[in-house]
């Protein structure tokens, strides 16, 4: 539980800034800011351009009380589930008003999504760092059911962070969260509204705004939804995302230990959205295989994985136009510059990131006909050497670029926003804006 002493607050662009800051320790780790609308939104919008991550909503609506519907005595999430607090026995909310009131404002949550224009469900929190936000705790009702169904989808943390809240609210989410982050906790508390000098409502259009702005400020509308490739006799786990007016698409091979969920490719994957580039992260390893350190090295392996999500998308209804390029890190920029060899065709452009490309097997860099960008840390000696003696061997357009004073994962301060910058241009500059037109050439 961290504490950041504060009288009050501007409005909620101040106190999205002050709360961004004291979260300034997440940035690098591409966080999921989950806020909670509507006016948890313009605050949820500050935090993740400032800790870049993305931005998504969690729906919960609170249950008010019999003749007071702004005190809250409960909350629902948007799977149904509902949150009692301790004082519905003390306003005469019996089961029967709870579940009439719930299933009330579920038809409203169900109704906001769909009105918002997201086109796409909410993002998978799974395996990621996740921030709930709001302006305010009064209760906690509404935090604590919000809290409660992102809990059940398996995030690694998940933070609370709001602005001011009632002590008795900070008690009631305490147990829930990881991480419990606040600016201020007065004692005479009566509403969130009195610690903001200007406290408009926010309304949907407003919300819908925040949302689909990107951290740059242009407008950004991608459809995203989680995909199951088939491969091997597996059904392996996918998310695609492609921008309104895509014109090429990327994808994704993690490297070893890694999967769908790296903070590091998801970061390099949202910088490509901005420049309307689709995305495709899957896990090239099922939840067995990825626990054998052997088969994590199994580069026949891992590209006939990569082969089928290839030819997966090539077959999809929102990619099969796209030229394909192939973003690999470590051991998965070998499988992708094996591929690329197999299938110059279809492969039109391949980055590394802290790649193995070594991996490949000199046959295979010698038949890379795509640019190849080899991005490494000027820190990772080692790597270095092992992508020079690469570069040696590749005939097609090749280029090394070094991030100064980065290692191996890339962990320093700016260092894979430079390797996004890098990755995106290579892309966009070799990813021809046009359609394929080719089917062929996979095997």
């Amino acid at each position: 539980m961290a504490q950041w002493q504060n009288d009050g607050f501007r409005d909620r662009t101040d106190a999205g800034q002050q709360l961004a800051e004291a979260l300034s320790s997440l940035r690098g780790q591409h966080p999921l800011v989950l806020a909670i609308p509507r006016g948890g939104v313009p605050i949820g919008r500050i935090v993740a351009d400032h800790l870049d991550g993305e931005l998504d909503i969690v729906l919960v609506r609170k249950i008010g009380a019999p003749g007071n519907p702004e005190y809250a005595i409960g909350a629902v999430d948007e799977a149904g589930a509902i949150q009692q607090s301790d004082d519905a026995c003390l306003v005469d909310a019996d089961d029967r008003y709870i579940r009439r009131e719930a299933a009330r404002q579920l038809a409203v949550i169900r109704a906001r999504r769909q009105g918002y224009g997201l086109g796409h469900p909410p993002i998978d929190p799974a395996g990621r760092t996740v921030i709930v936000v709001d302006d305010g705790l009064a209760t906690g009702a509404t935090m604590r059911a919000a809290l409660l169904a992102v809990r059940a989808r398996k995030p690694a943390r998940l933070v609370c962070a709001i602005p001011v809240a009632s002590p008795r609210g900070l008690v009631s989410v305490a147990d829930v969260a990881d991480d419990l982050v606040y600016l201020s906790a007065p004692e005479h508390f009566r509403a969130v509204g009195q610690f903001y000098v200007q406290f408009p409502a926010v309304d949907d259009s407003e919300v819908m705004h925040l949302l689909m702005r990107s951290p740059s400020g242009s407008p950004v509308s991608a459809l995203a939804e989680d995909v199951r490739i088939p491969a091997d006799g597996l059904l392996l786990d996918g998310s695609l995302q492609v921008p309104q007016g895509a014109h090429g698409l990327v994808v994704f091979t993690h490297g070893s230990g890694s999967n769908r969920h790296s903070p590091r490719n998801r970061l390099v994957a949202q910088a490509m959205h901005a420049k309307g580039l689709a995305t495709l992260l899957f896990d090239l390893l099922s939840k067995d295989e990825a626990g054998d350190v052997s088969v994590r090295f199994d580069i026949s392996r891992l590209t006939a994985r990569l082969d089928a999500a290839t030819r997966w998308a090539m077959h999809h209804p929102r990619t099969q136009t796209l030229p394909i390029g192939l973003f690999g890190a470590s051991t998965g920029a070998a499988a992708a510059l094996v591929l690329a060899a197999r299938c110059p065709v279809v492969i039109k452009a391949v980055v590394s990131r802290g790649g193995r490309p070594d991996l490949a097997g000199h046959g295979a860099l010698a038949r890379v006909q795509a640019p190849t960008l080899l991005i490494v840390g000027g820190a990772d000696h080692e790597v270095i050497t092992l992508n020079r003696s690469a570069l040696s061997v590749l005939s097609c357009h090749a280029e090394l670029a070094l991030v100064p004073d980065a290692t191996h994962l890339f962990e320093e301060e700016g260092a894979i926003e430079r390797v996004a910058e890098l990755a995106t241009n290579w892309f966009v500059q070799w990813l021809p804006d046009q359609g394929r037109g080719v089917t062929a050439g996979l095997r």
